[in-house]
């Protein structure tokens, strides 16, 4: 299995994408933290902090999460992605799939190593963006700022991003193919939230993952409904929904030709 996993993290920081969804997860954050950053600081020093959803670095490091969490789930998505792509007709024009099946003929173990590969990868992008995000935050802010760090819920943050993450990678295998995936779980994550227009329908929209899993990183203030879950219930249903997205990716893929 480690051979396995070392071979499949050689394969994922070999492709271009993967630095793309890297770059996302990670400089991106820490802009739209600076930027956060920036206004608090303005609202501290013209006193007009009703203005403001929050004073403190933290927060301002924090609310770039969802950002974080684009990036990892177009991780999760190019990890397998790049399996179903055809080659060049020089290469033969088949698939990498045909070829990782052959040499891994255990698809359970296949699949298990690319998990463990892209929630290593989610979480050293989510350390290093929320590191330099505080730092550079609480540099902006300064004195004047709400004090405190949070650390549950910092990480809660890097939980949150390694299970999109992971629900990415499950449904490219469902899915064969990384285009739809990835225009449809990050418009969701970042434009227009199906999950959040379906909680104004009904209350049992809080239970959808990335609802549920919001808690996790965000205070009650600063999530998107009224009701979410609390964060340790949140956490679990988000888990959940990752392990049975896994579960049923894992089953496809055992049964159906390559």
């Amino acid at each position: 299995m480690t051979n396995l996993v070392i071979a499949e993290l050689r394969k994922a920081v070999s492709l271009p994408a993967t630095a793309v969804a890297l770059a996302v997860a990670v400089i991106g954050p820490i802009a739209l933290a600076v930027l956060n950053a920036f206004n608090v600081r303005d609202a501290l020093a013209s006193g007009r902090t009703d203005g403001v959803r929050y004073t403190s670095a933290a927060e301002a490091a924090l609310s770039a999460v969802p950002l974080g969490a684009a990036g990892a789930m177009v991780l999760g998505i190019v990890v397998i992605s790049s399996e179903y792509t055809a080659n060049s007709t020089d290469a033969g024009g088949g698939r990498q799939i045909s070829t990782t099946l052959i040499a891994t003929p255990r698809r359970w173990t296949a699949l298990a190593a690319k998990a463990v590969v892209v929630v290593a990868l989610v979480v050293l992008a989510v350390l290093v963006s929320l590191s330099i995000s505080l730092v550079v935050a609480s540099a902006i802010v300064g004195d004047a700022g709400e004090p405190g760090t949070p650390v549950g819920r910092f990480v809660g943050a890097g939980l949150y991003c390694a299970l999109a993450a992971l629900m990415a990678l499950a449904i490219t295998v469902l899915a064969r193919s990384g285009i739809v995936p990835l225009i449809v779980l990050i418009t969701n994550g970042t434009v227009v939230s199906v999950s959040f227009l379906l909680w104004k329908v009904t209350p049992l929209a809080r239970y959808l993952p990335d609802l549920a899993g919001t808690r996790l990183f965000a205070d009650e203030t600063f999530t998107a409904v009224d009701d979410a879950l609390p964060p340790l219930t949140g956490g679990l249903v988000m888990t959940a929904w990752a392990v049975a997205l896994l579960v049923v990716a894992g089953v496809v893929l055992t049964r159906r030709d390559a």
